[in-house]
């Protein structure tokens, strides 16, 4: 069951991410670096975030002392994968051109980050290596989600304007909000998620008996 969580919160995560890059209000600060390198490199959003996987894969491992995680490689690929066909089925659907629209949109995408994140990371599953630097660094500083998140997000937003990324009001928003929001929903999913497992196990058990 942990496998089909995972792989739910990834869904809803990039679909998430697509929604605030489809808003034009500006996208978190990780993900404008994506969208800046590929507008003006070359390759799609999908495949930078692979591209990058494997760099912070390297400088986890080395902020740990340990060896790399070689399946957020994995995690890294199903998210790209899940980026760019989200971009390709939202592409023509849903363009929002009016404030209040974009507004929604990119509220929407935020939430949906935030809910698919926590049920992902709740899997213990090879993180997406991003979000393992976040745990990493609640870790070595001893707080919590919303301050480690916080701080990648404002490394991330100086990238993102060296590559003349999509920065805009969204992106300032995910920097306030995107940890908060994730901090907030992270006990309560993981209290379902292990709801539903106890109820699932249960149900096994009295078939098999």
């Amino acid at each position: 069951m942990k496998y089909v969580f995972y792989i739910i919160g990834i869904l809803l995560l990039t679909l998430g991410l697509s929604l605030t890059i489809q808003s034009n209000l500006g996208t978190s600060p990780f993900d404008a670096v994506l969208v800046g390198l590929a507008r003006n490199v070359g390759l799609t959003v999908g495949s930078w975030e692979i591209i990058l996987a494997v760099l912070m894969i390297g400088s986890n491992s080395i902020l740990i002392r340990k060896k790399p995680e070689v399946l957020g490689v994995a995690t890294a690929i199903v998210a790209g994968i899940g980026i760019d066909f989200w971009l390709f089925l939202l592409g023509n659907s849903i363009t929002p051109e009016l404030w209040p629209q974009k507004a929604v949109c990119f509220s929407v995408g935020l939430i949906t980050i935030g809910i698919g994140t926590a049920i992902y990371l709740h899997t213990n599953f090879a993180p997406i290596p991003v979000d393992r630097f976040t745990l990493i660094l609640k870790e070595l500083t001893r707080t919590n989600l919303f301050f480690s998140r916080t701080l990648v997000y404002l490394l991330f937003l100086i990238l993102a304007i060296l590559v003349d990324g999509p920065v805009g009001i969204g992106t300032v928003l995910t920097v306030c909000f995107g940890g908060l929001i994730l901090n907030f929903f992270m006990p309560p999913i993981g209290k379902v998620l292990d709801g539903i497992s106890m109820i699932l196990t249960k149900s096994l058990n009295n078939l098999e008996r």
